[in-house]
């Protein structure tokens, strides 16, 4: 039986419909991948969104070392998913630090049910979708909630 990764873009949600989407997929650790867990939505910012998911029963994890460097995150915003991943792969991903914070993933996601989370609603425009690529290597099937 194969495991599941789980991921979401906060894009368009408010922190109930985050949570609520969470819960209905059983998630048990929220992976937050973004390099900057600030966030000008109310409720996203790091401290507020922990404590927002630990109040409903849910783990909060920031995984700094995963999130996306400026430049990846500018080329994004600009809509230019290739940049972003080659950006990503070459400047994290790729790198002996980064090999090391996709494997410790990999294991918090072979425990529970972990769901990666970053901006984008489009994961084809996020670079969780590389995170979820990678992982599949490691047998995880990979399922995008949108809330």
């Amino acid at each position: 039986m194969s495991k599941i990764l789980f991921t979401i873009g906060y894009e368009g949600l408010d922190p109930e419909r985050l949570r609520a989407a969470l819960k209905e997929a059983e998630i048990g650790l929220l992976a937050d991948v973004r390099a900057v867990a600030n966030s000008r939505k109310r409720g996203f910012s790091k401290g507020a969104l922990r404590a927002g998911l630990e109040e409903a029963g849910l783990g909060y994890a920031h995984l700094r070392e995963l999130g996306t460097p400026k430049a990846g995150r500018e080329a994004a915003r600009a809509h230019d998913a290739a940049l972003m991943r080659r950006i990503y792969c070459e400047e994290v991903l790729d790198t002996a630090d980064g090999g090391l914070a996709l494997e410790a993933l990999a294991e918090m996601a072979a425990r529970q049910p972990v769901c990666l989370l970053c901006f984008e609603r489009d994961p084809e425009r996020c670079h969780r979708r590389v995170l979820a690529e990678r992982l599949a290597g490691h047998g995880f099937a990979v399922v995008d909630l949108f809330g």
